[in-house]
C-alpha cells in the first residue's frame, strides 16, 4: 500500500513556516574538482602541481576549473581544462575524470551533475624535471660571495 506521507520530509510538518535555504560557493566546487583530480594519475591542472593548488588558498583564481550553477534546476556545470601526461588514452582518462568528478560532486552536495565537460590542453612531458639541488646552489652562492669579497680587497 502507498503512504503519501512517507515522501513528506518532516521538516515540513514540524517547521511548517520555515523555509530552508543552502547556498553553496563556487570555490567549493573547485575545491571538490581539485581533490578528485589529485586522485587521478596522469592529470595536472593548468597551473602545474595539483597539492600546490590543494594547500593553496587561493581558490578564487583557480585556473582551468569552471562551475555553474543552475539554480532552477538544482544542477551543476563544470568545464575542466587539464593535461594530461604523455601515452595515456585520453578517451579512458576523460571518462575517468568525468566518472569521479560528477560521483564526488552528487555525493558531498546532493546536487545532480547535469555536465562534465573535460578539455585536454596540453602534454605533460614523461621526462622528469631537473630538480634544483640546494647544495650546489649554496656553493655557486659562496664562490660568487668569495670572488667579490676577494675583488673587493684588492681594489682597497
Amino acid at each position: 500500500m502507498h503512504d503519501p506521507f512517507k515522501q513528506i520530509d518532516r521538516k515540513e510538518i514540524e517547521l511548517p513556516e520555515t523555509v530552508f535555504i543552502r547556498d553553496i560557493e563556487t570555490k567549493v566546487f573547485q575545491s571538490i574538482v581539485l581533490q578528485s583530480l589529485s586522485q587521478i594519475e596522469g592529470v595536472e591542472t593548468l597551473e602545474g602541481n595539483l597539492f600546490d593548488n590543494l594547500l593553496g588558498d587561493g581558490l578564487d583564481g583557480v585556473k582551468g576549473i569552471h562551475v555553474d550553477q543552475d539554480q532552477k534546476n538544482h544542477s551543476i556545470n563544470a568545464r575542466i581544462e587539464i593535461n594530461v601526461a604523455y601515452g595515456i588514452s585520453i578517451p579512458e582518462k576523460a571518462e575517468e575524470i568525468q566518472n569521479k568528478v560528477a560521483q564526488d560532486i552528487s555525493r558531498l552536495t546532493h546536487l545532480h551533475v547535469g555536465l562534465v565537460h573535460v578539455i585536454f590542453k596540453n602534454l605533460i612531458s614523461s621526462k622528469p624535471k631537473p630538480g634544483i639541488d640546494i647544495e650546489e646552489m649554496l656553493d655557486k652562492r659562496a664562490k660568487v660571495m668569495k670572488s667579490s669579497s676577494e675583488r673587493y680587497e684588492e681594489v682597497f
